[in-house]
């Protein structure tokens, strides 16, 4: 272990951009893993409850193919394998999901990949803001993927398909995220960099 760190530390001197975008990408894909573990969790936790049967849309942006409206967070009642889209109770095991994750990734991302020591609470307010704006606008997107992904997997296997609908679109949302992030965490934690190594 004491080697992996030496070497760490030292490809961290020799290349700091590199070494930074890699513990990026290592930190992300972990935040991931950890939400496709707790999402079925807390989706577990919520089906079949009362939440379930309030319809959640919210901000409606044009229409879609059908004439429908198209709302960017579109959370009809009933559970996703009955037809429905989960409803307020899929709404919230979603935003839980990402918010936890979210906490743990700030904390990560700025004494690892980045090694900030500026002001916690500015960054905190700015990370706060990129997460809703990435939020509202991941939501928006959902909406070209989401529907289409889940009815091929649920027509074709049931209550396993829905949860492989699940992971898939967690996957896509997790990419989004990332490619989004990187350059503004750049921003958020360009201050005052520790530059004691890891380990």
């Amino acid at each position: 272990m004491q080697a992996i760190r030496l070497y760490w530390n030292n490809y961290r001197d020799k290349h700091p951009k590199l070494a930074e975008f890699l513990m990026f990408l290592i930190l992300s894909n972990g935040i991931t893993v950890f939400q496709m573990v707790l999402m079925p969790v807390l989706k577990a936790m919520f089906s079949g409850s009362r939440m379930e049967a309030y319809t959640f849309q919210l901000f409606p942006l044009g229409h879609n193919f059908d004439g429908s409206v198209y709302y960017i967070f579109n959370y009809p009642a009933g559970s996703i394998a009955s037809g429905g889209g989960g409803g307020l109770a899929y709404f919230i095991a979603v935003q839980l999901t990402l918010g936890i994750a979210q906490v743990i990734n700030f904390f990560a991302q700025r004494n690892i990949t980045f090694r900030s020591k500026g002001n916690i609470y500015k960054a905190a307010f700015w990370y706060v803001v990129a997460y809703i704006l990435i939020t509202i606008c991941a939501g928006a997107l959902q909406g070209w993927y989401k529907e289409p992904i889940y009815s091929f997997f649920i027509d074709r296997f049931g209550r396993s398909g829905e949860t492989t609908a699940d992971l898939i679109t967690m996957i896509i949302n997790a990419a989004i995220s990332f490619w989004v992030y990187f350059p503004i965490l750049k921003i958020i934690f360009k201050e005052k960099k520790n530059k004691i190594s890891i380990g």
